[in-house]
C-alpha cells in the first residue's frame, strides 16, 4: 500500500473548504428573516430538497462508521446499513408529510399545535438539543480521526485541535449562510459522496470481476475471525443488545429533528413528497455501496491495519481509497468524507439553534413578543454556544466508532420524540400531560442508561476507560427507553385532564395534517 501524502490531502481539503465557503457567502443574506434563516424562504424544489435530505442523512456514520464496522465485524456491521435505510422508510411513511403540513420551522410547532404551548415547546426543545448534541459528538469524533489520519497527526492534542477547527468551520457556515447556505453545502456533499462511493464500488467490483462471492472470500481470508464475519454474533454476542440497537436505528429517524426540519424548506406538501422519492433512491443506492466498500476494505486493507490506524474503524474508507487509487484518490475521498461531516454538523447546528431561538427564546421567554431580527440574532449566538459544546464532546469521544455514537442519538430521538409525535398525530385522547410524561421520561431514561452503560465506563473502549460505573449491561438503551416512553405517554394522558378546546384543536390538526389545508398559509406567517 502506498504512503499517505499529507500535502495532497491538505490541498484538496483547502480547495473544498474555499469553494463551499464562497457558495455560502454568495447565497447568504446578512439581514435574513426567520423564514429565510430557518427554512431558506421555502425556496427549494422537491428534487433539490431530496438531494439535500440525502446529504443531511448520509452522515459520517454512514460513510466512515459503517464501512469500518463491516470491514471489522462483517455481518453485524451491515446491520447499521439495514437499520438506517429501513428507518428512513418508517419516517417517510409515518410522519414526514404530516409534520410538514402541521408545522412551520420545528418539531415543537407540531407538538404544541393542540397542546399547551409553553411546557410542550420547552420539552420538545430540550429533546431536540439532546439529540443534536449526541449526533454532533459523533460527527466531531469522526472528523478528528479522519483528519489525523490524512495529515499524519499523532496524539490526542493534534486530533483535538482538528475537532476544534471543524467546529469553527461549522459555526461560520451556519452563522453566515443560514438554512440556504447549509442546504447548498448538503446538496454538493450528497452529489460528491454518492459519486465517490459509486466510483470506489465499481473499482472494488472490477478487481473481483464483479463476483461478490469472490469479494466475500477475500474478506474472510484477510480477517483473523475467518468465516465468523459472515454470520451474526461477532460484535453483538448478546442478542438483546443486537435487538436494542436495531430498535433504536429503525425508530430513531422518525424523531430526528434535523431530518424532519428539511421538509419545511419546500413550498408545498407536493414538493415534500417529490423530495421523499429522490431521497429514498439516493439513500438506498448509497447503502448498497457500503456493503461492497466495507467488505472491500476488509479484503484489501485488512481489519487489523484498520484498527491500528489513527481513527480506528472510521479510517476504513480512506484506507480503501489509498489501496485502490493511491494518495490522490485517498485525498479526494477523504475530502468528500470531510464534506460529509461539515454538511451534517451544519444541519444539526442550525436545527438546534432554531429550536432554542424559536421555541425557547421567542415562544417561552418573550411569549411571542419579539423585535424584528432579534430571533435570528439569538439563533446565531446559539450556534456559537452549540459549536463550543460539540467540540468538547467530540474531544472526549474521539476514539469511538462514529456509527455506534450516532446509534445513541437515534435512541434518544426514538425515546424522547417519536412517541409524542405518533400520539399527537394519531391519538385523539392524547393531551399535554401525556406529552410531558413521554418526552421527559423517555429523554431522562435514555440519557441516564447511556451514562450507566459500557459506552461511558467499564471497558478499554469506553469514553472513561479508567472508571467503572456501568451498571446497565447494554450498549444501546433503546429496548428499555423507547417502550417506556410510549407507556409513559399513555399513563400521563390518562391521569391528567384535557383542556376545554381539546376536541376543536384536534379536529383542526387532523384536517391540516392529512389534507394540507391551511398549511401553506400558516407557513408564510
Amino acid at each position: 500500500m502506498e504512503e499517505i501524502n499529507p500535502l495532497i490531502n491538505m490541498i484538496v481539503f483547502g480547495a473544498f473548504v474555499a469553494v463551499t465557503l464562497f457558495i455560502v457567502f454568495r447565497v447568504s443574506r446578512r439581514k435574513a428573516t426567520e423564514n429565510e434563516f430557518y427554512a431558506a424562504g421555502r425556496s427549494f424544489s422537491g428534487r433539490q430538497n431530496g438531494v439535500a435530505i440525502a446529504g443531511d442523512y448520509l452522515s459520517a456514520a454512514s460513510f466512515l462508521g459503517i464501512c469500518g464496522a463491516i470491514a471489522v465485524a462483517g455481518y453485524d456491521g451491515f446491520l447499521y446499513s439495514i437499520g438506517f435505510l429501513v428507518a428512513w422508510l418508517v419516517a417517510l411513511l409515518l410522519v414526514a408529510e404530516l409534520l410538514r403540513n402541521t408545522g412551520r420551522f420545528t418539531m415543537a410547532d407540531v407538538l404544541s399545535f393542540r397542546l399547551k404551548q409553553r411546557p410542550v415547546r420547552m420539552a420538545a426543545a430540550l429533546a431536540t438539543l439532546a439529540v443534536c448534541f449526541f449526533y454532533l459528538v459523533a460527527q466531531m469524533a469522526g472528523a478528528g480521526g479522519l483528519v489525523a489520519l490524512l495529515m499524519g497527526f499523532e496524539g490526542t492534542l493534534a486530533t483535538s485541535i482538528t475537532i476544534a477547527v471543524v467546529g469553527i468551520l461549522m459555526i461560520v457556515y451556519v452563522i453566515v449562510g443560514g438554512m440556504k447556505g447549509t442546504t447548498w453545502v448538503q446538496i454538493i456533499k450528497a452529489v460528491l459522496l454518492i459519486a465517490g462511493a459509486g466510483i470506489m464500488t465499481l473499482i472494488v467490483l472490477f478487481m473481483v470481476q464483479f463476483d461478490f462471492n469472490e469479494l466475500l472470500a477475500r474478506a474472510v481470508e484477510a480477517s483473523p475471525e475467518g468465516e465468523a464475519i459472515l454470520a451474526p454474533g461477532l460484535k453483538y454476542t448478546n442478542p438483546v443488545d443486537f435487538l436494542s440497537l436495531g430498535l433504536a436505528l429503525v425508530l430513531g429517524t422518525a424523531g430526528l429533528p434535523h431530518v424532519l426540519m428539511r421538509f419545511y424548506t419546500v413550498p408545498s406538501a407536493r414538493e415534500a413528497r417529490r423530495s421523499v422519492v429522490w431521497a429514498i433512491w439516493l439513500i438506498g443506492i448509497f447503502y448498497l455501496f457500503t456493503l461492497v466498500l466495507g467488505f472491500g476494505a476488509g479484503a484489501l486493507v485488512g481489519p487489523e491495519t484498520i484498527r491500528e490506524a489513527p481513527g480506528g474503524e472510521n479510517a476504513a474508507a480512506p484506507l480503501l481509497a489509498l489501496a485502490l487509487g493511491g494518495p490522490v484518490l485517498m485525498a479526494v475521498i477523504s475530502a468528500i468524507a470531510f464534506a460529509t461531516i461539515l454538511a451534517v454538523v451544519a444541519g444539526l447546528a442550525i436545527t438546534a439553534a432554531t429550536s432554542f431561538a424559536h421555541d425557547i427564546y421567542a415562544s417561552i421567554i418573550k411569549r411571542g413578543d419579539v423585535q424584528p431580527g432579534a430571533e435570528v440574532k439569538v439563533a446565531r449566538i446559539t450556534v456559537v454556544v452549540i459549536g463550543v459544546i460539540a467540540i468538547l464532546g467530540g474531544i472526549l469521544a474521539q476514539n469511538q466508532n462514529v456509527a455506534f455514537l450516532v446509534a445513541l442519538a437515534f435512541a434518544v430521538a426514538a425515546s424522547a420524540n417519536l412517541p409524542t409525535i405518533i400520539y399527537s398525530l394519531f391519538w385523539r385522547r392524547f393531551n399535554t400531560g401525556g406529552a410531558l410524561w413521554s418526552m421527559y421520561g423517555g429523554l431522562i431514561a435514555c440519557v441516564l442508561l447511556i451514562v450507566l452503560s459500557p459506552v461511558v465506563s467499564g471497558r478499554e473502549t469506553s469514553i472513561f476507560p479508567d472508571a467503572d460505573f456501568a451498571i446497565f449491561p447494554l450498549a444501546n438503551p433503546g429496548i428499555v427507553s423507547i417502550p417506556l416512553a410510549f407507556v409513559l405517554g399513555v399513563i400521563g394522558t390518562l391521569v391528567t385532564k384535557q383542556s376545554a378546546d381539546h376536541a376543536v384543536k384536534q379536529a383542526e390538526m387532523e384536517v391540516r395534517s392529512f389534507t394540507g389545508a391551511g398549511a401553506e398559509k400558516a407557513s408564510d406567517h
